[in-house]
């Protein structure tokens, strides 16, 4: 099983630095989403992972660098940019080509350009593509070799709905085999479903390396609800037990706990009578802007070198 390990990974492009002494380990078995703001780094960081642009640090494939490696393409598989094709050589030629780094047989093309979806298109120029199926181009190259890691950079970008689904249970399937899947991607929704575990970047610099369970359930809009028609008292009796709690609605009160047993105790204790309770989990959207929020960039030009 292949293990990735970045290392201070950094970039300065004139005076801004784009990525700052990032390091991470991505681990077999699950989907990582890599998440961050537009300008955080994402995607230059993906680059200097595989070579593709200078910089500080390094990565490790399965303890080497990249290069040590006799054949790159099973070792990772990218796709970074859904237009990255010949212009005038067939989809199914662009995959012959990429085929030949790693000895890959004519029976392998044809598997991964049906398990895509584009047989009726595998020989027209893919200059002529959508963007989705310029995508899932990128996605059978990707996955030709069969490599033990995939890199994908906003792989669900112009999906409909049921690609996005396919490629979602795809990718958790690919990683579910025993190999690495680092994902980008601002669908948080979709990332959601998708991802075990987050790395998620700001500014250039680390925000959180965890589950995703563990990211959402740092966010302040984890609470309880809790109605009743003696509001006032049940704010008091809150407050003596240390809990803090806000007005919402007519009668209800968004308590700061995750716990809706404590909440339900105290008022029991002091004999009020509540209409519901109910614990609150943040969505990953939510727990995103909130702890990514001095992160963000909505300045014309506010990411420097770096477009997300």
């Amino acid at each position: 099983m292949s293990v990735v390990e970045a290392v201070g990974l950094g970039k300065t492009y004139g005076d801004t630095r784009a990525v700052d002494q990032l390091s991470f380990t991505l681990r077999p078995g699950i989907v990582t989403g890599f998440l961050g703001p537009n300008g955080a780094g994402k995607s230059t960081t993906l680059r200097l992972m595989l070579g593709l642009d200078r910089g500080d640090g390094s990565t490790l494939w399965d303890g080497r660098p990249l290069v040590a490696h006799e054949h790159v393409t099973k070792v990772v598989g990218a796709h970074l940019d859904a237009k990255f094709f010949h212009p005038s050589r067939s989809a199914r030629n662009h995959l012959r080509l990429l085929a030949t780094e790693a000895s890959v047989p004519q029976a392998r093309i044809d598997e991964v350009i049906r398990l895509v979806g584009l047989d009726g298109v595998a020989k027209k120029r893919p200059s002529g593509f959508s963007l989705g199926m310029g995508q899932r181009l990128g996605l059978a190259g990707a996955i030709l070799a069969q490599p033990k890691v995939l890199l994908l950079d906003e792989p669900a970008n112009g999906l409909d709905p049921q690609s996005i689904q396919w490629l979602r249970d795809f990718l958790r399937h690919y990683a579910a085999q025993g190999n690495v899947v680092f994902v980008s991607s601002h669908l948080l929704s979709e990332m959601q479903l998708m991802a075990e575990h987050l790395v998620v970047i700001a500014a250039g610099r680390m925000v959180a390396d965890e589950s995703l369970d563990a990211f959402v359930a740092r966010s302040t809009r984890n609470d309880v609800l809790v109605r009743s028609a003696d509001r006032d008292r049940l704010l008091a009796a809150l407050a003596a037990e240390g809990l803090a709690a806000a007005a919402e609605g007519d009668d209800g009160l968004a308590v700061s706990s995750p716990d809706t047993d404590r909440v339900g105790d105290v008022a029991f204790r002091a004999g009020i009578q509540v209409r519901e309770l109910t614990r609150r989990t943040a969505s990953l959207e939510e727990a995103f802007l909130e702890l990514t929020s001095e992160g963000q960039q909505f300045a014309t030009g506010a990411g420097g070198g770096e477009a997300s």
